[in-house]
């Protein structure tokens, strides 16, 4: 069975474009959304992925109304592919039920890892770098030895509190505990 799924990104755009296509490439269900891609939770992608079973076909009008991003659609695929569930982008013309349309997948799959392995090498390299510059790398510390001070004493005063010194210092609760010592009075 061919299941359509076609998405767009606001409810002022029209889906007609894409349910047409689908329904004349013969799906015989069509489900959609009226949600930006970003949108982890896509109802009608959800019902049309449960609707699917091995020997299916989900079939998309363009790549980008899939997928998230192209890691996304990758995985999607990968899991489509596990079940015995076909793939099918018209507009591409990328059918994974063929050789020749898997093969155009896992390209677009090896291209996406190796990107993802040049943005790691790039990563690592500039840090390094900066450490060799004696760049430190995370967060500053929020509170110096005289905010720690400042804190210490308005802690004396037993009508402060915690609350009120973070407020004084503008630092959270985490920071205050992280950096000052409370004692337990007996």
């Amino acid at each position: 069975m061919l299941i359509g799924y076609a998405r767009v990104s606001t409810e002022e755009q029209n889906l007609d474009l894409q349910t047409d296509a689908l329904k004349k490439a013969g799906c015989e269900k069509v489900f959609a959304d009226k949600i930006s891609g970003v949108k982890s939770e896509r109802k009608g992608l959800n019902a049309a992925l449960e609707m699917l079973r091995p020997g299916d076909v989900l079939m998309v009008w363009r790549l980008d109304r899939l997928g998230r991003s192209l890691k996304h659609l990758i995985e999607l695929v990968g899991e489509l592919e596990q079940k015995n569930i076909g793939f099918c982008s018209l507009t591409e013309n990328i059918d994974s039920t063929t050789p020749g349309g898997k093969l155009v997948f896992h390209l677009f799959g090896a291209l996406a890892e190796f990107e993802r392995n040049l943005i790691r090498e790039r990563t690592k390299a500039g840090l390094a770098a900066a450490r060799a510059r004696g760049r430190k790398s995370g967060r500053k510390n929020v509170m110096d030895e005289k905010k720690i001070r400042q804190a210490q004493a308005l802690m004396t005063d037993p009508n402060n509190t915690i609350t009120d010194i973070c407020k004084t210092l503008g630092i959270g609760r985490t920071s205050f505990y992280k950096y000052v010592k409370t004692q337990k009075k007996p």
